[in-house]
């Protein structure tokens, strides 16, 4: 009652019809709720407004409308049916008002839960920094999934974050432990990596099983891992999916696994890591970038290519540009640092199938 005496008049004088049809005195409902008895009858005896007469003959549409889409549309779609299917001009939030008088409403979608795993994971320590100055100090792994007529493909990168290459990869029909681990398994292989080189990945389960972070401890890597549902934690492996995704998976329609898998092979192997030329790196490929950074990386991991020649075009380099110190070209202003020398790889690394 004392809400009611500080709202419009004509809720007001509504509320005291409706205390009078209960069969209760209309003085008592007057009175408590301050409306004079003038007024009051005056605004029985007076005709509906235009505005009102309208309201009751759209809620009468509305009406119809939700009880032939099966008690299902809501307001969006009301509406949509008000002005396109029967062409009358009315407001969304004015559907929204009626509807809400009516009692009426769409039915909502159901709201799925993701699934969360309750593995203990590791810590993040990358923090969103994907910036280094020498190779082998941070890994970056992921999975993504594409279809061919077969079925689905699945694929597991290892990525270097200073020069961008990737250093390890498995294709595998199943999205398993084993893929991960079969693509950490090569990147150990390829770039025999000190110890305390962090591998980060997201909170996946296949980089929470057993066997990954048992071969993860064996070799002395360091596990990070993002938080859950977030991309920018792994910024660096999405952004790779995404140009792969452009550059490859989308342009045709994979008739086979095995057409698919030879294809992701070719690119990661061939395009990625010796064709293609990367903003972050200078407009360098993977490889070229890392033996123009560490020219006595040249003699011993990259066969085949003599030392100081330029990947890519053969261009001789001098015996002092090949020795000087470089600085990394993603690093500008005062925070330009010269690189410090590096140990020198493998010879295992870059081996395909």
């Amino acid at each position: 009652m004392e809400l009611l005496r500080g709202g419009a008049p004509k809720r007001r004088y509504a509320a005291s019809a409706l205390i009078v049809a209960e069969r209760l005195p209309a003085q008592v409902a007057r009175r408590g709720l301050g409306v004079s008895e003038s007024g009051y009858y005056s605004w029985r005896s007076r005709p509906p407004s235009e505005m009102a007469i309208r309201h009751a003959w759209l809620t009468d549409v509305i009406g119809e409308i939700h009880l032939a889409s099966r008690a299902t549309y809501g307001a969006a779609r009301v509406h949509a049916e008000l002005v396109l299917g029967r062409g009358i001009a009315v407001g969304h939030q004015q559907v929204e008002m009626l509807m809400r008088r009516a009692g009426l409403q769409g039915l909502p979608g159901r709201k799925r839960r993701r699934a969360r795993h309750d593995t203990p994971t590791a810590l993040d320590l990358v923090d969103r920094n994907f910036t280094v100055v020498e190779p082998d100090v941070l890994w970056i792994t992921d999975i993504t999934e594409h279809p061919t007529r077969e079925g689905k493909v699945y694929c597991c990168v290892v990525l270097d974050a200073y020069s961008r290459r990737i250093v390890g990869w498995s294709i595998d029909s199943t999205q398993t432990a084993a893929l991960v681990t079969n693509a950490l398994g090569m990147a150990l292989e390829n770039r025999s990596p000190r110890a305390g080189t962090i591998l980060h990945s997201d909170q996946g389960t296949q980089f929470a099983s057993w066997a990954f972070t048992t071969r993860l401890k064996e070799s002395g890597l360091l596990a990070s891992m993002g938080s859950i549902g977030d991309c920018f934690d792994n910024a660096v492996a999405e952004a790779f999916w995404a140009r792969m995704q452009v550059e490859l998976l989308n342009r045709k329609m994979w008739r086979t696994r095995v057409e698919l898998a030879n294809a992701i092979f070719e690119y990661l192997e061939i395009f990625h890591n010796q064709q293609r030329r990367h903003s972050p790196l200078g407009m360098r490929t993977p490889i070229e970038y890392e033996m123009w950074a560490s020219p006595a990386l040249t003699d011993i991991h990259y066969q085949g290519l003599c030392p100081g020649e330029d990947v890519q075009h053969g261009n001789q380099r001098t015996e002092k540009e090949a020795t000087s110190s470089v600085v990394h070209p993603g690093v500008q202003g005062r925070d330009r640092r010269v690189l410090p020398s590096r140990r020198p790889l493998d010879r295992s690394g870059g081996q395909g199938l």
